[in-house]
Formats: structure tokens, sequence, C-alpha cells
């Protein structure tokens, strides 16, 4: 019977060490933490890591504990490992068994979730949050600040999307300018070549008239100077003939 009692109280020890050991551990992850939370003028990551492995230590005897599995999270967030801080505070919301409780894990589910840029994620959680406790007002300051930078989020992307469409309609319009400037270098080429056919043309017209009016001119010339001749042969012939008359009236007088 004693030995028994032995055995019994041996057990009751060593689970009241490990026990101890555990909180130990849970203690000094606290302590880190909130000595870290504490300086707000240097956000020193060591002492989140730190806490994080006396967490760790103290889950690996029990890890079913959902308030040191939160304080895990916490010091997850803290790191700004931000997607994986969200998925623990997920799993530790499904687990909770009071609103409040699980409230709060939502809470911090929806802050991981904005700190990474998810913001319609970050609605979605922290409207979950309240449902489990409408009166938490810092839920619900999280939850209008969530709604506030959706709808600029949706403002800057319709601010885009109208840049964008004014920047295709500039582009076709710059396009249909290059259109029309072809255009009118194509038609002014085509003006020119139409010009300067239309000169080699005239060219080609001026030139067959000036040959022809020097062809004209010079038959002109041969023409005249024929008459000229016909009448020089006139002149001649009517000299001789005067000549002739002259000296047959001179023969005469000598004969009388």
């Amino acid at each position: 019977m004693k030995r028994y009692i032995i055995l019994i109280f041996i057990m009751a020890f060593s689970v009241l060490v490990f026990g101890q050991n555990e909180r130990k551990h849970v203690r000094s992850g606290n302590k880190l933490f909130f000595d870290a939370v504490k300086d707000t003028t240097n956000i020193d990551s060591v002492k989140y890591v730190n806490a994080e492995t006396e967490y760790r230590k103290a889950l690996n005897k029990k890890p079913n504990d959902l308030q040191w599995n939160f304080n895990l999270a916490d010091a997850i967030y803290k790191q700004k490992r931000f997607d994986e801080a969200a998925g623990k505070f997920g799993e530790i919301a499904e687990k909770m068994t009071t609103s409040e409780e699980k409230a709060r894990a939502l809470h911090n589910m929806g802050n991981s979730q904005l700190m990474n840029s998810k913001i319609d994620e970050s609605i979605d959680s922290y409207k979950k949050a309240l449902r489990q406790n409408p009166t938490d007002l810092d839920t619900k300051y999280n939850l209008a600040y969530a709604q506030l930078l959706k709808k600029k989020q949706e403002e800057q992307q319709k601010n885009q999307d109208q840049n964008k469409d004014q920047n295709k309609d500039q582009d076709k319009q710059d396009q249909n300018k290059d259109q029309n400037k072809d255009q009118q270098d194509q038609n002014k080429d085509n003006q020119d070549k139409q010009n300067q056919d239309q000169n080699k043309d005239q060219q080609n017209q001026d030139q067959q008239q000036q040959q022809q009016q020097n062809k004209i001119s010079k038959e002109n010339a041969e023409q005249l100077l024929q008459v000229l001749q016909n009448d020089e042969k006139k002149i001649q012939d009517k000299v001789k003939k005067q000549q002739a008359a002259a000296a047959k009236r001179t023969r005469t007088e000598k004969e009388w």
C-alpha cells in the first residue's frame, strides 16, 4: 500500500514539475513578448523570435492549449509573417468555445489579413468577429477602416481604368493622325508626280510648238526667198528688155 502511495506521489510530482516547466516557458515567452511591445521606438524582432521559441517549447508538452497557441500566433504576427498568423488565428477561432474568445481570434485574423493587403478577407473576418461580439469597438473601427481602404482601392482602380481607356483613345487618335498624315503625304506625292507629269507634258508641248514654229518660220523664209528670187529675175528680165530696146533705138538713130 505504501508503495502505491509513493508511486502516485512520484507521478503527481512529475506532472507538477512538467507543468511548471511548461508554464516557465510560457512566462518566459510572455516576458519577452511584452518587453518587445513596450519598446515603441524600436521593433525588437529578436525578442519576438525568442518568445515564439518559448511558446513552442511549452506547446511541445501541451499542444492543444488554446491560450498558448494564441500567444504563439501573436508572436508570429509581430514578426510580420501575416499569412501564417492569419491561418493560426483562424484555427484557434474554430476551437474557441466562447463567443468573446472567438471574436478575439477573428479580430486578430482580420488584422493579419489587412496587414497582408487582403482587404476583402479582412472585412469578412471583422464581420464574423462582430457577429460573435457586436459591441467590440476595436473591431468596428477596424472594419470601417478596411472598408474605407477598399473604397479608395476601387476609386484608384476606376481612375486607372479611365486613364487606360483615355490612353487607348489617345493612341487611336494618334494612329488616325498618323494614317491621315500618311494619306496626306501620299496625296502630296501623287499631286507632285501629277504636277511633274503635267509640267513635262507642257514642256513637250511647248517644245513641239517651238519646233513647229521653227519649221513654219523656215518654210516662210524659203517661200519669201523664192519670191524675192522670182522678183529679182523679173526685174533682171525687165532691165534686159529695157537695155535691148535702148540699144535698138541707138542703132536706129545711127542709121539715120
